[in-house]
């Protein structure tokens, strides 16, 4: 009998894994405030202006962290990063991460006062398929039966927490549609943005990319809303820590892991999220946690952890796959 043993290599990489899987998982935690933030933004001015709001106030942070970065740079004397060059090809993919994300955001925030929350939640939960096609279809990726049973279970543990609240009725179609076009836009903003992150560093993705969405946004926030600022610091706060928390501390974490893990498994990931906006429902708020929920909880994480393990989580997996399958054909 053989004992088999890990190289260094493949301990570090392990430790790597684990490590951005718990920032996932921070990333996570301020995405599911957004929904909150949103509901609270949206006393004070309605959901194209929360969403504008939200776009050039990102804009600025990641700016001011740029702008900080390079100074801190030139005052100790480092040599800069050699700049990446921006061809055509990059811009068209910028703005269309701009554009794809935009109507993901916008559709989303209508969706919410078209339709109740349980049917938001539940058909935007539906993003990893969409996301998981496209890796397929757009950039050949492989996924094995573990990770598709993995993501089966995930979503169908997600869609279970919130079963009990669905409503299928025709005057909340036009929300459960809005719902379902958030689910295929935000499974494309990943793919994009999966696509420049060979290239990008995830600020300088998120800082071009929210530059291009206050342009987008604000010919429809100057059309169909009455009011574009809050006019109240208690307005004020709500937009602002979307902004921070969600935008930039969330979403630039979400791009930094797809450096290594794929479009499907990050928006499989983020699955998540329901679990912990309805744990903090029962922390904070005492809110009802029932026995079903805790069995749809476990379901959730069991399937995150199924496909992970999976081909098709790991796009160094990926790469070593077709690395593997190259050097064969040429053997052939």
């Amino acid at each position: 009998m053989t004992n088999t043993l890990e190289s260094p290599q493949q301990e570090t990489n392990s430790l790597s894994t684990v490590m951005l899987l718990c920032l996932l998982l921070v990333g996570v935690f301020t995405l599911s405030l957004a929904a909150i933030l949103i509901k609270f933004s949206e006393q004070y001015i309605g959901p194209n202006a929360t969403v504008f709001n939200r776009f050039w106030i990102a804009t600025a942070i990641f700016g001011v962290w740029r702008g900080s970065k390079a100074i801190a740079s030139r005052v100790s004397g480092d040599l800069p990063a050699p700049n990446n060059t921006y061809t055509v090809s990059d811009i068209l993919l910028l703005i269309l991460s701009a554009t794809v994300t935009s109507i993901s955001h916008i559709s989303w925030v209508w969706s919410l006062t078209q339709t109740n929350v349980a049917n938001a939640n539940l058909l935007h939960n539906l993003t990893p398929i969409f996301a998981t096609f496209g890796g397929w279809l757009l950039f050949a990726q492989s996924f094995d039966r573990r990770f598709l049973i993995g993501m089966f279970l995930t979503i169908v543990g997600a869609i279970a927490i919130g079963l009990q609240d669905f409503q299928i009725t025709t005057e909340q179609l036009i929300g459960d549609v809005l719902a379902l076009f958030s689910a295929v836009f935000y499974a494309a903003n990943f793919l994009v943005t999966e696509k420049l992150r060979d290239k990008f560093s995830a600020t300088d993705i998120l800082f071009w990319s929210c530059f291009f969405r206050i342009f987008l946004t604000f010919p429809i926030v100057f059309f169909t809303e009455e009011q574009i600022f809050p006019s109240s610091l208690e307005g004020w706060i709500p937009v602002f820590c979307l902004a921070l928390l969600c935008q930039v501390i969330g979403s630039a974490i979400l791009g930094y892991c797809l450096k290594q893990f794929s479009s499907g498994f990050i928006s499989l990931f983020l699955l998540l999220e329901p679990i912990i906006t309805t744990t903090l429902a029962w922390v904070i708020f005492a809110e009802h946690l029932s026995l079903f929920n805790l069995l749809a909880f476990i379901v959730v994480l069991f399937g995150i952890y199924v496909a992970q393990s999976g081909r098709g989580a790991n796009k160094v997996d990926m790469k070593d796959i077709t690395r593997d399958m190259a050097i064969e054909s040429n053997a052939g």
